[in-house]
């Protein structure tokens, strides 16, 4: 199955053009074009429109601040999904990709994209970091699951896998925040995308926590899709959405770990 994001019935790009205030690059991303087709296995989930916007960034990422040719920008990226992210660093050149998922369908759905397009990715399956314990990447790359949830019960198997993140989204996203910079070089970036129902305050706080600068480097408001429709009057009843909305702001926040 081949999957295209739809065109938005509205959108506001919120990013600037420029710099952030630590020179950082802010990227004019919308994620409205996908970067490929996506070939996905029955039980992976869809690739959205969030992905595509975190490919935006991504590509700029990888294009304006690689690793030089002295060797290849090693890149990771968890919890991959049909591995549209790793596809897309892949085609930059110069990089080394490795993709992470604990579901094994996920893992050969990433494994099909990459052939399709004549791109070479590594596939590990696990938790997070673990199957790359020891090892060391110059960019994570996530899209980790948060949507709120009316529990802290995370799924085992499903679609809901991909997106429930806890009561609050924040259930593996906390973990991506806490893990990811023990797998970064010197000098390594991390790059995830989430809602801002998920309160992005705390993301770039938390990481900042762990010793990375971190900042907000792109923001999008598209409408909602079928599972936030589904939720609304959850996100209403936790004051985190008005009666009337139905459009969310995602947000893409870049981290870098100090150079050795």
């Amino acid at each position: 199955m081949t999957t295209v994001a739809p065109e938005p019935r509205r959108t506001r790009d919120a990013t600037p053009t420029g710099t952030t205030g630590t020179g950082a690059p802010l990227v004019p991303a919308t994620g409205v074009r996908p970067h490929h087709r996506v070939f996905r296995v029955p039980g992976v989930y869809p690739v959205q429109r969030d992905t595509w916007l975190l490919a935006d960034v991504l590509r700029a990422e990888l294009t304006d601040h690689g690793c030089g040719v002295a060797r290849p920008c090693r890149v990771l990226e968890l919890g991959a999904g049909a591995g549209a992210l790793s596809v897309v660093a892949a085609g930059v050149p110069c990089t080394d990709v490795t993709a992470v998922d604990l579901s094994r369908r996920a893992l050969l759905s990433t494994r099909i994209n990459a052939a399709r397009h004549g791109r070479r990715v590594r596939t590990r399956r696990g938790d997070l970091t673990a199957p790359v314990a020891g090892e060391r990447f110059d960019v994570v790359v996530s899209n980790p699951p948060y949507v709120p949830a009316a529990t802290d019960d995370l799924p085992t198997h499903g679609l809901a896998r991909a997106f429930d993140g806890g009561r609050d989204g924040r259930a593996v996203l906390d973990r991506v925040c806490d893990e990811a910079p023990e797998v970064l070089t010197g000098g390594g970036r991390l790059l995830v995308v989430h809602s801002a129902f998920n309160d992005p305050a705390l993301t770039v706080a938390r990481l900042r926590a762990r010793g990375l600068s971190a900042e907000v480097v792109a923001r999008h408001e598209h409408p909602y899709g079928p599972v936030l429709t589904a939720r609304s009057a959850l996100l209403r009843e936790r004051g985190l959405a008005t009666a009337d909305q139905r459009t969310e702001e995602l947000v893409v926040v870049r981290a870098v770990r100090p150079a050795a």
